[in-house]
C-alpha cells in the first residue's frame, strides 16, 4: 500500500511550516517509519534542515522548474517506497502562481494547514475554513496550531473547526524554534539544529502520529521519465562541496551519475586540490562571502583550479561558484578578499536582493533549455561581454552567462534533469568551441 502524501502548507510565510515538517519527519523516523520529504520550489536552505530531520536527501518539486510530470513521478516513487511522504509548501497556501494549493491538486496530495495561533481563538477556525474553501476543492487532512499557550487554548482552537477538519496538533510556544537558516548551513550548527528538531518532534509526536496512521495512502499514478543518455560515461566530474558551496540539488547529482559520470567531491575551504583525473568541474552556489578569507588563503585549491582551466577542461560555476572565481569579493563590511581571478571583475555584496525567480537557458547551438532559478544578494562588475543570457518565464532577458576559455559562469542555478543533453554539453570540452 502506498504511503500518505501530505502537503504541509501555511497561512503565510513565517507560520512554522519548516519547523512542523521537520518535527513530523523526525517523529516518524524515531517511530521506525521510512520518511521522504520534498520541498516545493527551488529553495536550497530549508531542505538542509529537513534532510537533518528525515535522514534522507530532500528533493525539489514544483510545476515550473521541475515540472508537474517529474514531480508526480518523484512523489509516486516515494509513496511506493516509504511509510510517509511530506511536502513542505511555499509562502501561504494560495500565494502564487504557482501556489502550494495548485501543486497539491496536481499531485493529489492531502493538505495540512499550519497557522500561528498565538494571538487567536475562534478566528483560527475562520482562517482555516477560509483557506480550505478558497478556489478549487482541496483535500484538507487537518490543521496544526503553532504557539498554543495552554490546553484550554488548544480546546478553543479545536472547537472552532468544523468536524471535517480536525486539529491534528497544538504546538506549545515552549517547543524549540529552529536556529537561523544561515546557521543550518554550517556543520558547527548541526548539534543545535538536531536538538531543536528533537524538542519539536517530542511536542508533536503523541498528537500527530496516531492521527496520521489513519490517513489513506496515495492513489495517484505517474510514468517514469525516460532514462537519460549516457553522454558522460567515463568522465570524472569534480563537485565542490563545503560550507561555501552547499547549494546542490540531489536530483542534479543523480542525473550526472545516471549519465555515466563519476563524481569526485572536493572541499575548497579545506584547501583540497582538484582530484587527480578530473575531466570537468562543477562549482555550485553557497555563501562564499561568509568564508571569503579562507577561500583567499586556499592556495593549493586555487593552483589546481587554474591548472584545470589552463588545460582547457570545462568548468560550470553557479552564483556563489561564480563569485569565488572573480578577481575579488567585497563583503558587506567593505572588506575586499582576493578570489581565484579566473573571471575578470569584482563581486560586491548588496544589502538588498538583486534578483529572484525561475529562468531558463537555451545553450548556444539549440536543444531543450535548462530550467533553473536565480536568487542572489551580490553583483559583479566585469569587462567581459556575456556569452548569452538566461530568460525569465515571460521571455525577458535574465541572468548573463559568461565564458572565458573552458570556464562558463552565471548567477543562474541550473536544474540538470530538465535538459540532460544540455548538461552533457556543459561538461564536455567539445561544447566549448
Amino acid at each position: 500500500m502506498n504511503a500518505p502524501v501530505l502537503m504541509i502548507a501555511g497561512l503565510a510565510s513565517g507560520q512554522g511550516k519548516t519547523s512542523v515538517t521537520a518535527a513530523l519527519a523526525r517523529a516518524a523516523r524515531q517511530a521506525g517509519q521510512r520518511v521522504q520529504v520534498f520541498k516545493m520550489g527551488p529553495d536550497f536552505i530549508d531542505p538542509m534542515v529537513l534532510e537533518r530531520a528525515s535522514g534522507a536527501p530532500v528533493y525539489q518539486i514544483d510545476d515550473r522548474m521541475v515540472g508537474v510530470a517529474e514531480s508526480r513521478w518523484r512523489v509516486a516513487r516515494a509513496a511506493a517506497q516509504h511509510d510517509l511522504v511530506l511536502i513542505e509548501g511555499a509562502m501561504g497556501l494560495h500565494d502564487g502562481p504557482p501556489s502550494s494549493a495548485d501543486l497539491a491538486r496536481a499531485l493529489d496530495a492531502s493538505v495540512v494547514v499550519v497557522v500561528d495561533a498565538g494571538s487567536m481563538a475562534q478566528t483560527f477556525g475562520a482562517v482555516v475554513q477560509g483557506l480550505a474553501g478558497y478556489g478549487a476543492p482541496l483535500r484538507i487532512a487537518g490543521a496544526i496550531a503553532n504557539r498554543v499557550a495552554s490546553a484550554g487554548h488548544a480546546q478553543l482552537l479545536a472547537d472552532s473547526l468544523s468536524p471535517a477538519i480536525p486539529l491534528l496538533a497544538a504546538v506549545p510556544p515552549s517547543a524549540a524554534t529552529l536556529p537561523s537558516r544561515h546557521l543550518g548551513l554550517s556543520s558547527e550548527a548541526h548539534a543545535e539544529v538536531d536538538a531543536a528538531i528533537d524538542v519539536l518532534a517530542a511536542a508533536v509526536a503523541p498528537q500527530l502520529l496516531p492521527q496520521l496512521a489513519r490517513l489513506p495512502g496515495w492513489h495517484g499514478r505517474a510514468d517514469a521519465p525516460p532514462a537519460p543518455p549516457a553522454r558522460l560515461a567515463g568522465r570524472r566530474i569534480a563537485v565542490a562541496r563545503d560550507s561555501a558551496h552547499r547549494f546542490l540539488y540531489p536530483a542534479n547529482l543523480e542525473l550526472l551519475q545516471a549519465m555515466g559520470a563519476e563524481l569526485a567531491f572536493v572541499a575548497p575551504l579545506a584547501d583540497e586540490p582538484l582530484p587527480e583525473g578530473t575531466d570537468a568541474l562543477w562549482l555550485p552556489g553557497g555563501y562564499p562571502e561568509l568564508h571569503a578569507a579562507e577561500l583567499a588563503a586556499a592556495t593549493r585549491w586555487q593552483a589546481s583550479l587554474r591548472a584545470h582551466v589552463a588545460a582547457g577542461r570545462p568548468v560550470w560555476a553557479e552564483c556563489g561558484g561564480l563569485m569565488s572565481l572573480a578577481e575579488g569579493l567585497t563583503d558587506l563590511d567593505g572588506r575586499r578578499h582576493a578570489m581565484a581571478g579566473l573571471l575578470p571583475g569584482e563581486v560586491t555584496m548588496q544589502r538588498r536582493l538583486v534578483a529572484l525567480g525561475v529562468q531558463q537557458w537555451a545553450l548556444p547551438g539549440g536543444g531543450e533549455p535548462l530550467r533553473g532559478h536565480t536568487f542572489h544578494h551580490s553583483s559583479i562588475d566585469t569587462p567581459l561581454a556575456p556569452l548569452d543570457h538566461a530568460r525569465r518565464l515571460d521571455g525577458a532577458p535574465g541572468e548573463a552567462v559568461w565564458q572565458r576559455g573552458a570556464l562558463r559562469a552565471s548567477y543562474f542555478h541550473a536544474y540538470f534533469p530538465s535538459a540532460p543533453e544540455a548538461v552533457a554539453r556543459l561538461f564536455s570540452p567539445e561544447a566549448l568551441a
